[in-house]
């Protein structure tokens, strides 16, 4: 059996933003067994990626495996570091998955929750796209700013 296509090509612009750069940190981080030893950064964020395709061969009802968790956890993780380098402040993530892959996942500066995520069927995590990706980080880290500095005395707390 052939191994399956990348999806996200080594040239792909978005390879280069924060958060997916800050995603592969995290990934090699968890990486106990070296499996991405020598594997490209496109590689080892494609999995990230859910194409119409890749969808269709999860199925609807699962629990997520270890892998994907893992994954989740890196996605808030990077979220996370972006927010606590954009203020200086620290950011901690908190995720709560049950086995059947529901949960929340939180992140909070201070006293202040800057991020409240209800997850469902998270063994089909994942982005359309690398662009999909950095648009959805984008929006939930400048939620965050702004919620930052609107209750800045939570924050600092």
């Amino acid at each position: 059996m052939a191994a399956a296509a990348l999806v996200v090509q080594e040239d792909d612009a978005n390879l280069g933003s924060d958060i997916v750069k800050d995603m592969i940190k995290q990934l090699r981080a968890i990486d106990t067994y070296d499996t991405y030893e020598g594997w490209s950064e496109a590689k080892i964020i494609d999995p990230i990626v859910l194409t119409k395709e890749r969808k269709k061969n999860i199925p609807v009802i699962g629990d997520p495996d270890e892998i994907t968790i893992a994954r989740l956890k890196a996605y808030y993780n990077s979220l996370a570091t972006l927010i606590e380098k954009k203020t200086g402040l620290m950011a901690a993530p908190m995720v709560h998955i049950s086995h059947e892959g529901f949960g929340r996942a939180l992140i909070m500066v201070g006293k202040l929750i800057v991020v409240d995520k209800i997850l469902r069927d998270t063994h089909r995590f994942g982005f359309s796209s690398l662009e999909d990706l950095c648009e959805k980080s984008d929006k939930t880290i400048e939620k965050a700013l702004g919620l930052i500095e609107k209750y800045n005395a939570a924050a600092t707390d």
